[in-house]
């Protein structure tokens, strides 16, 4: 399935229907794939909204950090206030998932940071950006990942990061042939160097909204 083929007509502020009194699902929409996480979450019948500004953090249930330009986020977060009250909603446990430029978002060591990046942090690991290659190197491979169950995820890895180190308290989901750290989870934080979002494969979002139902 092509990476396009999720892009539906869906509003930036709510996808889907939850019950009510059930707070929504928040994307971060500040730049990136975000239009993408939410028509996945439209797809699972979840209700969804666009964060674009601190206020909104007040009024979600979790929050998915999608991928991008980490260096970007970073810079319109602040500029916009959102990065401390994000920093202070994952203290908080507020769950959150960040793919590829999300994960780097989350991750509590850049290694190949530009000068003056900062990541929100949270997740106890120091992960490597580009790590495979630029754009044009991008690739799909398929991934075993036992939570989700027996059928391999399909995984797209564009201008990805890889997990180079991990603390005591994160535990791999899914490594590549050779070893390497490409999803992580640690209390109520996730994280993978791919896109889930753009394969079809709904299984890593039916994963986090369990997590998000577990702390509504």
């Amino acid at each position: 399935m092509s990476p396009t083929s999720l892009r539906r007509t869906v509003s930036q502020s709510v996808a889907g229907r939850s019950p009510v009194g059930q707070l929504p699902i928040g994307v971060l929409a500040l730049q990136g794939d975000f239009r993408e996480h939410l028509n996945v979450l439209q797809q699972l019948g979840e209700a969804a909204v666009a964060v674009k500004t601190p206020g909104q953090l007040e009024h979600i249930a979790g929050l998915i950090i999608p991928g991008g330009e980490s260096s970007v986020i970073d810079k319109l977060s602040r500029l916009y206030g959102l990065a401390e009250p994000i920093k202070a909603a994952i203290a908080a446990g507020l769950p959150v998932y960040g793919t590829c430029a999300g994960l780097i978002m989350l991750a509590d060591t850049v290694l190949d940071a530009i000068e003056g990046q900062q990541s929100f942090g949270g997740l106890d690991v120091a992960v490597r950006r580009n790590a495979f290659g630029s754009q044009t190197e991008s690739f799909e491979t398929e991934l075993l990942v036992p939570e989700l169950g027996d059928v391999a995820v399909s995984a797209v890895f564009i201008r990805a990061p890889v997990v180079e180190a991990m603390g005591p308290s994160v535990r791999a989901l899914a490594t590549l042939d050779d070893g390497r750290v490409v999803a992580v989870e640690q209390g109520s934080l996730m994280g993978t160097s791919f896109h889930p979002e753009m394969t079809g494969d709904t299984r890593f979002h039916e994963y986090f909204v369990e997590r998000v139902r577990s702390r509504r």
